[in-house]
């Protein structure tokens, strides 16, 4: 009986030994194949086949130069950032790191460790990695790429990559703006345009050996589409002559800050723009943020005398007075329309009786208030918003401010006669500018405008840019009466005669505006502003030169800080562009003919 037992406890052990092991192994089979078969499957794709992305390459920004050929304010350079991936590492390629270290430009330890090796032996067993990917350089160029692919280093490979780099340094960087680092547009041209500089990127599937794609699997391309390029209205000389005068600017009279705006009349283009304090935008991080701010766009300021402008051509406009009307300006008090007896604002000088044309040369606050009594609060308000002030200049190059303007039934009894002189309301240099351009092309107000074309990756035009008039503001006649007007402020005698140019008339007007400085206005700083043209009868640019403040307390004031800069502008712009000196004729209406526009109200 107990010999009989034994044996069959043994079989049945050994059975169950068996059907135990079968039946670990069934449920084992049972998993991979149907529980975890659409895990496993999915990790084996994921292994065997990459989705690789494939980078578009950004559009130039550039500008044409006079002769017609290119000159590039940004562009993208290629490079590659060259990786290991140390499963697919062979031993036996080791002794090559040596002839790798020397083409990255690294020291052969770095590179042994990202390899971890020492020697030619691994420190650990390379099986057990869990990354894929080990950065060995960020950039390397084509050429020294393709001797790296030459050492044939199993797991070696580099991932192409584009930069964008700015060749001209901080020349119009407020006007290009800049792309960080991980590639996000962050301001300027770069930002408002990046919809059409960036491209669409791209992507292939294939099946990937060590890192490397094997092409002959590759199943699925989407190739990448390259940006388009912008072709820009801004002169690379006009623009490194505004900034050199910003830089003499700002180490004569260490201002807050300052700008200068040059632009085509007729067109609207902008042909410079620079702001100080300004910014490299290849090493934008190493700049305080404040100096990307295109402060000709975002800061509104009080224009000063400038805006006496308004007042003169809205009264003459509604034939209210001629030239030659006269006006005691050495009264004290003036009654404004609704009957408010508003105290007038000190000129710089006393003066007595002075006609239109002495208001305008000779800068007279309590003038420019007479006018702007006789045209009234609403019709008045009107010819401010026709000229631009309260609204943006269209310039499509990031945030712009409206400036600030108050509605009609917002004022006291003193606004009228204050904003007449350029107080009680604030305007972006842009704004003073286009006003001034107002005048001088004979009454178009026109819309800023910097981009000229949009080109496509076959150096085709995509989208052409031409001038664009906003409205008309006042009629022909008007705009060329204050621009006689206007000459006779930048003449001898005048409070611009520091604009004077031998054998040019220059027409224009300064502004010198009090700060305000812990809510009271300063009588130590001021904001010195001088916009104007040249030459005056057929004018072939446009400049406004803005210095806000001192820091150092040095005196500030549109006839001492900004006519000066003016006249240095001007004077290296006629040769340039070969202005011949001219005499006063009837080109005013030949010009306003070239823009297609009827010269009549």
């Amino acid at each position: 009986m107990a010999k009989g037992f034994a044996p069959r406890i043994r079989f049945w052990t050994l059975a169950l030994c068996i059907l135990v092991g079968y039946g670990a192994i069934g449920y084992r089979l049972v998993e991979l194949h149907v529980i975890d078969a659409p895990r496993l499957n999915e990790e084996v794709q994921n292994t065997r086949f990459r989705v690789i992305p494939l980078n578009s390459r950004r559009g130039d920004i550039f500008t044409y130069d006079l002769n017609g050929g290119k000159e590039l304010f940004a562009t993208s350079q290629t490079f590659l950032e060259v990786g290991v991936d140390p499963v697919s590492i062979d031993e036996k390629d080791l002794h090559r790191l040596p002839d790798l270290s020397r083409l990255l430009g690294k020291d052969l330890g770095f590179v042994e460790d990202v390899f971890e090796a020492s020697g030619n032996r691994f420190r650990i067993d390379r099986a057990r990695s869990n990354d894929r990917w080990r950065r060995l350089a960020r950039r390397i160029d084509e050429n020294t790429y393709r001797k790296i692919l030459e050492l044939e280093i199993d797991g070696v490979y580099g991932n192409r990559q584009y930069e964008r780099v700015y060749p001209k340094e901080s020349l119009a960087s407020h006007v290009i703006g800049f792309v960080r680092r991980d590639g996000a547009s962050v301001s300027g041209i770069e930002k408002e345009f990046d919809f059409y500089l960036s491209g669409q990127r791209g992507w292939r599937e294939s099946e990937v050996n060590a890192g490397q794609e094997m092409a002959q699997f590759r199943r699925r391309y989407v190739p990448a589409r390259d940006g388009m390029s912008l072709a820009l209205s801004i002169d690379s000389y006009v623009q490194h002559q505004i900034e050199n005068e910003l830089a003499y600017l700002a180490e004569t009279f260490d201002p807050e800050s300052a700008c200068i705006v040059v632009s085509d009349p007729y067109s609207g283009f902008i042909l410079g723009l620079a702001n100080y304090p300004t910014f490299n935008p290849n090493r934008y991080n190493e700049f305080d943020k404040s100096t990307h701010k295109n402060r000709a766009m975002t800061d509104p300021i009080e224009p000063g005398s400038t805006f006496k402008i308004v007042a003169a051509s809205a009264a003459l406009e509604e034939r209210l007075v001629n030239v030659d009307t006269e006006f005691d300006c050495s009264i004290p008090t003036l009654r404004m329309p609704d009957g408010y007896v508003a105290k007038l604002p000190k000129d710089w000088k006393p003066f007595g009786v002075l006609s239109v044309e002495g208001i305008v040369a000779h800068s007279s606050n309590r003038g420019a208030a007479h006018l702007g009594t006789l045209v009234g609060f609403d019709e008045f308000y009107d010819y401010v918003r026709k000229f631009g002030f309260g609204e943006r200049t269209g310039l499509d190059i990031g945030v712009e401010s409206r400036g600030i303007l108050h509605p009609v039934r917002n004022w006291d009894g003193l606004t009228l006669s204050r904003m007449t002189m350029g107080h009680a309301i604030s305007a972006t240099p842009l704004q003073i500018h286009y006003a001034m351009a107002t005048v001088a092309n004979g009454g178009l107000l026109m819309r800023s405008q910097i981009v000229s074309r949009i080109v496509d990756t076959d150096n085709n035009d995509a989208v052409t840019y031409g001038p664009m008039i906003r409205r008309r503001v006042v009629s022909r006649e008007t705009a060329r009466t204050m621009s006689q007007l206007l000459v006779k402020t930048a003449s001898p005698g005048g409070t611009a005669h520091k604009a004077y140019i031998p054998g040019y008339r220059v027409a224009g007007k300064t502004g010198t505006a009090q700060k305000i400085v812990d809510g009271r206005y300063s009588n130590r700083q001021h904001v010195g502003s001088f916009s104007g043209y040249f030459p005056a009868d057929d004018p072939e640019v446009v400049i406004t030169v803005i210095v806000d403040g001192s820091r150092s307390n040095m005196p500030v004031s549109g006839s001492g800080a900004a006519v000066p800069a003016f006249k240095r502008v001007a004077e290296k712009l006629i040769p340039y562009y070969a202005i011949p000196p001219r005499r006063e004729n009837g080109a005013f209406a030949s010009a306003i003919g070239t823009t297609g526009v009827s010269s009549s109200r």
